[in-house]
């Protein structure tokens, strides 16, 4: 049973996850890729709500994130947006849709703001993406970066492989800050490199696999829940079996209409 109670439904805004780390208060963060999950998110008191091309995988299908579009994280961005109260929606940026200049990083960073209605965007990369940063936030769109294991890398790491290079992610880490990022994701790295990293910034850092040192957590709602997905990384903890939950109810019903049991008396409709 959780001993949570939500004390506030202000807005949480790029300045309050700023505020977060200086108070010693942890952010909260988990992905979202629909209307009604951004809502109990949301109402649960979940501080970011973070559009992942993640869903590439858990909501597409696909092996990686590499396949999803622009377009496609526009849409769900969308649907979370409309879902959201409370919580700051973060969007990615899918693959290719800033890598080839900072022009094309900040035309669509506008797109995903202005269509998608996400509040800030996320972008892998540290040094080698420290332009696009820069040249986004100066446009006033804020940005989230993201170092470690990029899963947008996968095929130059050779597969989902955590990341040890300390003299690199940290150069990386600091190239994110100067660019005017206003937080940063660290994914699979050894606890003890998270927390180095994270005391050495001013901007909040968000774990995945990146221990307990660091600012935030973020997990991807399919994880938390087991809902839908298979092989579950070792940084994963999960709060619900959905899986189970959705199986057995399905199971439930299917018996119901094969005995006749529904629809009942209370389903039905009185002439």
């Amino acid at each position: 049973m959780s001993t949570y109670t939500m004390t506030s439904t202000k807005p949480f805004t790029v300045p309050d996850c700023i505020q977060a780390k200086v108070q010693s208060r942890k952010i909260v963060v988990v992905t979202a890729y629909d209307f009604p999950t951004a809502q109990m998110l949301d109402q649960a008191g979940v501080d970011i709500l973070l559009v992942g091309d993640s869903l590439g995988m858990v909501v597409q299908g696909h092996p990686h994130s590499l396949t999803v579009t622009l377009e496609d994280m526009i849409y769900h961005s969308s649907l979370v947006a409309r879902g959201a109260r409370r919580s700051l929606v973060v969007t990615d940026m899918p693959f290719m849709s800033y890598q080839i200049s900072p022009e094309q990083a900040l035309e669509n960073a506008g797109r995903l703001v202005q269509e998608g209605g996400a509040h800030a965007v996320k972008l892998e990369g540290g040094v080698r993406t420290a332009a696009a940063i820069e040249t986004v936030t100066q446009a006033h769109i804020p940005v989230m970066g993201h170092i470690g294991l990029t899963p947008q890398s996968i095929h130059q790491f050779g597969g989902f492989r955590v990341q040890r290079d300390e003299a690199q992610l940290l150069d990386d880490a600091q190239a994110v800050q100067e660019a005017g990022a206003f937080a940063l994701v660290l994914e699979g790295m050894p606890s003890a490199l998270g927390e180095k990293i994270t005391k050495s910034l001013s901007i909040p850092t968000i774990g995945i696999g990146a221990g307990a040192g660091c600012d935030g957590q973020v997990l991807v709602f399919h994880d938390l829940f087991q809902y839908g997905v298979g092989h579950r990384p070792k940084f994963v903890k999960s709060y619900a079996n959905l899986n189970q939950v959705i199986t057995e109810g399905t199971r439930h019903f299917i018996d119901e209409v094969r005995s006749g049991a529904f629809p009942g008396e209370a389903q039905q409709y009185s002439s």
